[in-house]
C-alpha cells in the first residue's frame, strides 16, 4: 500500500505558450493540473510511493489523466470513473512578474461528488490502509457539506487507529458560498490534522488581515493540538512550529520567475517527501524550497518530469 494518498481534483489546464509565428495569435498548451494532483505527482518524482483519490469521467481526457498518473508511478486504483462526465477546465494568465490569475469551468466536474457516491464505503476502506492522507482547502470547497461531514468523521477514526493527516488550507474565495463556511470547514479539517501546511496570504484572505498574521494564526490553532505547523510566506523565511518550538528557514532568492502556479503545491511535496523519509523539519523545508524554486521558473502546474529531476539534481549539488 502506498505511503500516502492525496485527495482532490485534477483538471484540464490551458497555460500560455507564446504566439503563433504565422497568425500572431496567442497559443496555449494543454496539460493537467490541480493542487493535490500537482503535489502527488511531485511526491512520486521524489521517490514517495503515492496514490491519488478523485473522480473522473469516461472521456479521453480522463483516460489521459489516468495514463499520466501511471507514467508518474502514482497509483490510480482509488480514482472512480463517472459515466458520461468530463473533468473541469481552467486557464492561466500571467503578469510580467510571474504572478497568475485563474479562470475556471468546473461546475459539473465529477470530483465534486467525492464521498457521496455508492463507492464511498469501499473508498474509505481503501484509504484506511494508507499511513498518511493529504488533502486541501480546495478539496473541501468542491465537495458537498454532507461529503465533508463524511470525510471528517472518517478522519477522526483513521487518526484514532494511527493514521496521519497532512492538510493545506489553500483558500479560494470563489469556491465558497461565504467566508464563514470556509472558516468552519478549515477549523474542522485542522482539528483532524497532524501536519498543517499553511500560507500566510491565505490566512489573511480567510480570516482578515492583521498586524501580526503569524501570531494570530498560532493563537487560532493552538487548541487543535496540531503536531507540526508550517507557514509558507513567499520569499520570506519558512516558519515551522512544533509545540513551543519555532524554527525559521530562509528562502533562497530565485531569478527568472516565470509562473508561480503550483509553487505552494510543489513546496508541500518537497516538505512531505522529506518528512516521510525521516528528515527533520529544517531539512524538509530546504527540500521544499528547492522544489518550489524549480517549478516557478517554468510555465504550468506540472512541468516535464525530466526537467524537474535534472534541475533538482543540480540544486542538490549546490
Amino acid at each position: 500500500m502506498p505511503q500516502i494518498a492525496a485527495i482532490g481534483e485534477v483538471m484540464i489546464e490551458l497555460a500560455p505558450a507564446g504566439t503563433d509565428a504565422t497568425s500572431g495569435k496567442a497559443m496555449n498548451t494543454l496539460s493537467f493540473a490541480g493542487d493535490t494532483y500537482n503535489t502527488v505527482v511531485t511526491l512520486a518524482r521524489l521517490g514517495i510511493d503515492a496514490s491519488y483519490v478523485s473522480r473522473l469521467g469516461d472521456d479521453r481526457f480522463s483516460d489521459n489523466i489516468i495514463a499520466n498518473l501511471s507514467d508518474e508511478n502514482v497509483a490510480t486504483n482509488t480514482i472512480e470513473r463517472a459515466k458520461g462526465e468530463v473533468p473541469g477546465l481552467y486557464m492561466i494568465q500571467n503578469t510580467p512578474d510571474g504572478e497568475r490569475e485563474f479562470f475556471y469551468w468546473r461546475g459539473q466536474a465529477p470530483a465534486k461528488q467525492m464521498f457521496t457516491s455508492a463507492n464511498t464505503p469501499a473508498l474509505l476502506d481503501s484509504l484506511s490502509a494508507h499511513p498518511w492522507l493529504y488533502f486541501s482547502g480546495i478539496t473541501l470547497a468542491i465537495i458537498s457539506e454532507q461529503a465533508r461531514i463524511t470525510l471528517f468523521g472518517f478522519l477522526a477514526s483513521y487518526r484514532a487507529n494511527g493514521g496521519k493527516v497532512a492538510f493545506d488550507s489553500n483558500y479560494r474565495p470563489r469556491l465558497w458560498a461565504n467566508p464563514e463556511l470556509a472558516q468552519q470547514a478549515t477549523i474542522a479539517a485542522l482539528a483532524q490534522t497532524d501536519l498543517a501546511l499553511l500560507t500566510l496570504d491565505d490566512e489573511a484572505l480567510l480570516w482578515g488581515d492583521s498586524d501580526d498574521l503569524l501570531a494570530d494564526a498560532q493563537k487560532r490553532y493552538q487548541s487543535l493540538e496540531i503536531s507540526e505547523l508550517v507557514f509558507k510566506r513567499g520569499a520570506d523565511d519558512v516558519i515551522i512550529v512544533q509545540g513551543d518550538s519555532e524554527q525559521r528557514v530562509s528562502v533562497p532568492k530565485v531569478e527568472n520567475i516565470i509562473d508561480t502556479t503550483a509553487a505552494g503545491d510543489t513546496f508541500n511535496a518537497g516538505y512531505l517527501s522529506a518528512r516521510l523519509k525521516g528528515e527533520p523539519p529544517v531539512k524538509a523545508a530546504q527540500e521544499a524550497n528547492r522544489c518550489a524554486n524549480i517549478v516557478i521558473r517554468h510555465r504550468g502546474g506540472v512541468i516535464p518530469k525530466e526537467v524537474f529531476l535534472e534541475e533538482h539534481r543540480a540544486l542538490l549539488k549546490q
